[in-house]
């Protein structure tokens, strides 16, 4: 180093800087254990690689899933896969998504993600997306149903455990915080022992076999939340008032799978003595209300309105008289939801809390808590459905039969 140079470190203003800067070292180092001593500082994590599949026209993107992954910490979303053009391009600008492609499997091999997002509503195409998106090493977050069949459901679940990888489904009530209170103030008694459950779907022209895959499947995995796994179903499953055959079976508009039947009585046996049943029919909808679930304790009642974010109301039961008896039901005063914007109550918020628990089970390698085995539990409470309604018996879970109870053959 020259004179000059020498003259420039030492001079009065560059001393004034040394001192700070010195001083900024010193605090550092200080602020720092001593096993870090002469260590590196820590490197941040790199983002993890995302990307979106959907389908326009065929099953779209769900109930908000392409953005689901937007603004999120720690996640980079890089791509979108639609083979419609149209799509794409709005798909895109949703997000947004620096690259675009038609396909997903040219996506999934050229990019590498490691979280995939499973947009579309419709199932038909769920297994094979996800079977790609696991083999080249993604994080599965996908719309339900989870499947059209428990046999997929156990080929993607096997695949996922194989490679290590999480498989969260957007079974999005189980995780509102209404639902997570409640729970845990069933478990702490609110109503007594828990004795029944009672469900019921939309019951609207969807009402019987569609309504219980598309609306039921939230309800099945909300029953089981509640109850703990079911041991047994019994059913009757009818159409215009006659018991269905497979020559029932039909394939609606949304390609899910077969569905039969437009009237639907199920019967689930919990442990502990807990029953619960489920029903879907047009004639009740005037009498049975919104969608739901009801339960009954020995020291009271409490009704689950399922909606985005769920309300809860707890029953508060008058004595009978001579005019009869008044029951008052009121809202669950237990619910945090009062404190929550519209937004955290919306789909943006019930999705963004199951990625968030996702994300986090990736870190700490757990099972998310809407996890796909819960979701292939709650496929096979409906699959239970149709086999003891076909065959008019009790039929124990968990199935052997992993097939469509519908299907021919």
């Amino acid at each position: 180093m020259n004179s000059s140079n020498q003259h420039t470190v030492i001079g009065p203003l560059t001393r004034r800087r040394f001192a700070i800067h010195s001083s900024l070292a010193v605090a550092a180092a200080l602020s720092r254990p001593d096993w870090l001593a002469g260590q590196p500082a820590p490197v941040p994590k790199p983002k993890r690689r995302a990307a979106i599949i959907g389908h326009t026209g065929h099953g779209d993107y769900g109930h908000s899933l392409d953005v689901a992954l937007n603004g999120l910490q720690g996640v980079e979303v890089v791509a979108v896969a639609d083979a419609d053009d149209a799509g794409r391009a709005k798909a895109a600008q949703r997000i947004p998504a620096p690259r675009q492609y038609a396909d997903y499997r040219v996506m999934l091999e050229k990019e590498r993600p490691q979280l995939v997002c499973l947009a579309p509503r419709w199932s038909d195409q769920r297994h094979a997306m996800a079977l790609a998106a696991l083999r080249a090493g993604a994080n599965l977050f996908t719309e339900k149903p989870f499947t059209a069949t428990l046999a997929e459901a156990d080929e993607i679940l096997a695949t996922a455990d194989r490679a290590g990888l999480k498989i969260a489904v957007a079974h999005q009530m189980r995780l509102a915080p209404s639902i997570v209170r409640f729970k845990q103030a069933v478990d702490e008694g609110l109503i007594g022992e828990l004795v029944q459950l009672r469900a019921w779907g939309k019951q609207d022209s969807r009402a019987g076999g569609e309504d219980m895959l598309v609306l039921g499947s939230h309800l099945f995995d909300l029953l089981r939340y509640l109850a703990g796994d079911a041991l047994w179903c019994s059913a009757r499953v009818l159409h215009d008032g006659r018991d269905i055959t497979r020559a029932d079976a039909r394939i609606v508009q949304e390609q899910i799978g077969p569905v039969a039947g437009n009237e639907i009585h199920a019967h689930f046996g919990f442990a502990g003595g807990v029953n619960a049943t489920f029903t879907s029919s047009a004639r009740l909808r005037t009498t049975l209300g919104p969608w739901g679930i009801e339960l009954l304790g020995s020291k009271g009642a409490a009704r689950i309105l399922a909606e985005v974010y769920p309300t809860v109301y707890v029953l508060k039961s008058g004595s009978w008289d001579a005019s009869g008896r008044k029951d008052d039901w009121t809202r669950w005063d237990g619910d945090p939801g009062a404190k929550l914007s519209a937004e955290e109550r919306g789909f943006s918020g019930a999705n963004r809390r199951v990625v968030e628990d996702w994300l986090a089970a990736i870190e700490q390698n757990r099972e998310p808590a809407c996890s796909g085995r819960a979701a292939t539990k709650s496929i096979e409470m409906i699959m239970a459905v149709y086999q003891a309604a076909l065959s008019g018996a009790r039929v124990t879970l968990p199935l052997k039969e992993r097939g469509h109870p519908l299907a021919a053959g």
